[in-house]
């Protein structure tokens, strides 16, 4: 009987590790006939995993979605990142989702070998996580889009743009993005009949539809965010050479902030917003990098002046 428990759970191991087995792969990799592996799959299927089966040729076996979720079995190194995983989870941004991180995590600590154990720990150890509880999102909503980008329905929901007006809108949700700091939705704005960029946590009362629309041609989701973020908001889009490897600048300027192009001959293009002229010069100049203003002109004109602000703070203007 032992050895039969072990062969069985060795079988949902390896009906978990990849889609689709053969009778005959599964049987050499037990050791066992393929009668022995029909036994162990109907024994499998008699504790709730849905294991389904194909004729002729070409099918095999594969574990399926049953009504209700079975045991999982996980190797060493799984079972180090799921648990890295949750600990992340538990101070994210997702708003419930962390006491239910934390009661996984305590089930998958509880059962793990030591050496994962003292392993997860020093990860954790090791670990702080800086979470703004301004920017957390509702997890049933994140549910809501994610299903209707699936399923291709239209969603409708109160939306506060950035002047404070609240307004419904209708969109054909595509992707969500996350930032590092806040979750947006890409989406077919359907009133507007373009695409708009959605932040998720000025959504609230978000249903999906029963309309369902077809896939449009889109732009690629996370490169459409980040102009969205970067240049949108802003009264001023400055774009700025840098004497610097575009892989350096991207180190100092998250993606939310600014967008980094490739130029030539040790050079890069940042691309930033601001409303303010001033906050610009003074953050390109914070760089630490030899700088050329391309657009607009008024940063120029901004820079110069602080430039003589600064001289006469020193004595030497």
């Amino acid at each position: 009987m032992e050895a039969t428990t072990e062969r069985v759970l060795r079988l949902l191991s390896l009906l978990q590790r990849r889609p689709s087995w053969t009778a005959a792969e599964l049987a050499a990799e037990l050791g066992v006939t393929d009668r022995s592996v029909r036994r162990d799959v109907e024994r499998l299927r008699a504790l709730g995993y849905p294991v389904h089966a194909t004729a002729g040729v070409g099918g095999g076996y594969r574990l399926g979605a049953g009504t209700r979720l079975p045991p999982l079995l996980l190797d060493d190194e799984e079972a180090t990142a799921t648990a890295v995983s949750l600990r992340l989870a538990a101070g994210g941004t997702v708003v419930g989702a962390g006491q239910a991180a934390l009661r996984a995590l305590a089930k998958l600590d509880q059962v793990m070998p030591p050496r994962l154990r003292a392993e997860v720990r020093a990860v954790h150890g090791a670990t702080e996580i800086l979470v703004d509880p301004g920017v957390q999102v509702d997890a049933e909503l994140l549910t809501t889009l994610a299903r209707a980008c699936r399923d291709a329905v239209r969603v409708r929901f109160r939306y506060t743009g950035r002047d404070g007006a609240e307004r419904e809108r209708t969109v054909e949700p595509v992707r969500m993005v996350a930032t590092g700091r806040r979750w947006y939705l890409m989406a077919w704005d359907v009133d507007r009949d373009d695409w708009r960029t959605f932040r998720l946590d000025r959504m609230r009362e978000a249903t999906a539809t029963t309309w369902r629309f077809r896939a449009r041609e889109h732009p690629d989701p996370v490169a459409y965010v980040r102009r969205s973020v970067t240049e949108a908001p802003y009264r001023h889009l400055a774009r700025i050479r840098l004497h610097a490897p575009p892989e350096r600048v991207r180190e100092l300027v998250p993606p939310q902030v600014g967008r980094v192009e490739d130029d030539r001959d040790g050079w890069c293009v940042l691309v930033v917003g601001g409303d303010d002229l001033d906050w610009l010069a003074v953050r390109v100049a914070r760089l630490g990098f030899e700088a050329q203003v391309l657009e607009p002109p008024e940063l120029r004109e901004a820079a110069a002046g602080l430039a003589l602000r600064l001289a006469a703070m020193t004595g030497t203007g």
